[in-house]
């Protein structure tokens, strides 16, 4: 670098490279700082984009957070839209860019790129159908919200418009509500056994019962094949959803599906080909790799964003997480690093993620089963299922809440269903899980309490309590995914009242209220004839009680954790 001002080029706009240019103005007022964005946007709120398409968000702009002119104006910041670089010479520091007005050549002393991901395109034929969409940028908003419009308003509005969504991830679901919003009739195709496939298992059924009953068709296990054109009017009734719809998506089960609409989103991957072509170091998912600075394996480029490999925290597995919140945190360390200024190295990603399924809401962070299972982490699991403020006052609603711990009773991750109070525990268990807690940690925690809040005993309290009582052997349990086992070799003990019983039972279960178990416990003694004995109730709160009784009574007594709830979740032919 010469004796001038830094010359600082950032490829790619929107989150990481937008904040790593406004950090970097912020911090060194006389920088030559440019950004290069291919797109008509620089600065856009694409998580936004679903609730414009379902007409919540009913203003475009909105979604417009900056312009070329206005971060001219305030930041003084050369913004260059449907500017693309096509190469990288690291050896004159010098960037090859196409524009509007022909190809040129941009040289730095620090190079930012911020190239983002792109959409996986699935290998099904006829992708490229007109009735096909995206939802990743506002053109994709823009061609969707006005396939819609036109299907609503044209010769179709007689007849149940219908839209294909193939995808159960985070932003399919969101496009699923947004569609359904507009009137559409859902058909929602997911590879995984289960909708969100981040989500555990356990879990996914309260999902796909909230779909079901917003009149959303689920098909699940199977994927979608061939999106063809409709040349006749369809004859197939039910099996298509009865619409007149100019696409027919044909799955793997055979199934036929007419469709006005069709939204793929399967997923992204790194946009690391420039960086590739450039001969900075790749991961092994193909992300470009950063040192705890942002900084590339070129002492003058840094990356961030979607493009750039992270760590995950509890597995330690290098891998990209397509999330705002990091990306924007990276930049904001890049623009440190090319700054001269203190940084704070980059932290592993938890990949703390919300959604909200029509009434529902579903969160996730830190490591689920699945990833601790592959990662071969030793793992104890935790259901339960409180109110999000106390029972006594009005609304309460039910968080079912599953969260794994390590054996020393460290927070490994941590997932939630729920009508409300979803986000603040998930937000509080991030935080638990980033600062290292322990289920010691989190029974101590105190939290804002009142009746229309909380409950003097916070779900991340209780959850706590559950995790000492399993780790110190307080409470021994069982999981719902034990089932066979329990039912072939010991005594099932459902100790719930006789009517919930007779509402659905499991058939060798014998029946005994938790609050009769003292005075039927040689009743128990003889039908478990020496074996341990498997308790279960609804929730796996009295379960618990009459666990402890049978402990105290030398019995080789066990709970099931999150109850019947949990068991039927898992077990839905129950």
């Amino acid at each position: 670098m010469g004796s001038g001002p830094q010359r600082i080029v950032v490829v790619g706009g929107v989150a990481g490279g937008m904040s790593a240019a406004a950090r970097a103005r912020r911090l060194d007022e006389h920088a030559d700082i440019t950004v290069l964005e291919q797109s008509e946007y620089v600065s856009f709120a694409n998580c936004g984009l679903p609730y414009h398409l379902s007409g919540e968000i009913v203003r475009r702009d909105a979604l417009l957070l900056h312009t070329p002119a206005t971060l001219a104006a305030s930041l003084a910041l050369d913004v260059r839209t449907g500017h693309r670089v096509t190469t990288v010479d690291r050896t004159a520091r010098e960037v090859a860019v196409t524009g509007p007005d022909g190809s040129y050549r941009l040289p730095y002393d620090a190079l930012l790129l911020a190239p983002g991901a792109i959409a996986v395109r699935p290998p099904i034929e006829g992708l490229d159908h007109p009735a096909v969409h995206t939802l990743r940028t506002v053109p994709d908003v823009d061609g969707l919200r006005a396939a819609v419009d036109s299907v609503l308003s044209g010769r179709y509005a007689s007849e149940p418009a219908s839209a294909v969504v193939i995808g159960a991830g985070f932003i399919g679901l969101e496009a699923v509500e947004a569609l359904a919003a507009r009137g559409l009739r859902v058909h929602l195709v997911e590879l995984a056994d289960h909708v969100l496939p981040p989500l555990d298992a356990e879990l996914a059924p309260l999902l796909s019962d909230e779909l079901e009953t917003h009149g959303v068709d689920l098909h699940l296990g199977v994927w979608a094949q061939a999106v063809e054109s409709t040349d006749e009017p369809s004859e197939y009734g039910d099996e298509v959803g009865g619409s007149l719809g100019p696409v027919t998506v044909t799955l793997s089960d055979g199934t036929r599906l007419a469709a006005d609409v069709v939204v793929v989103n399967v997923g992204v991957r790194p946009a690391s080909a420039l960086a590739k072509e450039a001969g900075l170091e790749l991961g092994t998912s193909g992300a470009i790799r950063v040192d705890a600075d942002q900084r590339t394996s070129d002492p003058h480029i840094w990356a961030v964003g979607d493009a750039v490999e992270v760590t995950q925290a509890i597995t330690g597995a290098p891998i990209p997480v397509p999330l705002a919140g990091p990306a924007n945190r990276q930049g904001r360390r890049a623009a440190d690093s090319i700054c001269g200024h203190r940084t704070t190295p980059q932290a592993s990603v938890l990949g703390t993620a919300i959604v909200r399924v029509f009434d529902l809401t579903a969160a996730v962070t830190g490591a689920s089963q699945a990833t601790l299972r592959r990662a071969g982490i030793p793992h104890e699991v935790m259901h339960i299922h409180p109110g999000h403020h106390a029972g006594y006052y009005p609304g309460a609603e039910q968080i079912h809440l599953v969260a794994s711990f390590a054996q020393d009773g460290q927070l490994l991750g941590a997932q939630a269903v729920g009508r409300a109070g979803v986000d603040k525990r998930i937000d509080v268990l991030a935080t638990a899980i980033r600062a290292g807690m322990t289920a010691d940690d989190l029974a101590e925690l105190e939290l804002a309490y009142a009746p229309p809040y909380g409950s003097a005993k916070d779900p991340v309290n209780m959850l706590g309590f559950v995790a000492q009582n399993v780790l110190d052997g307080t409470m021994p349990q069982w999981q719902a995914w034990d089932l066979d086992d329990v039912r072939e070799n010991t005594l099932v003990l459902d100790v719930r009242s006789r009517r919930e019983y007779e509402r659905g039972h499991l058939d060798e279960a014998l029946n005994i209220r938790h609050t009769e178990l003292r005075e039927r416990l040689d009743q128990v003694r003889d039908a478990a004839g020496g074996r341990p004995v498997s308790v279960y109730c609804a929730s796996g709160v009295r379960s618990y009680l009459a666990t402890r009784v049978l402990l105290g009574e030398s019995f080789d007594a066990r709970n099931l954790s999150g109850g019947w709830l949990t068991l039927t979740a898992v077990h839905p032919d129950l």
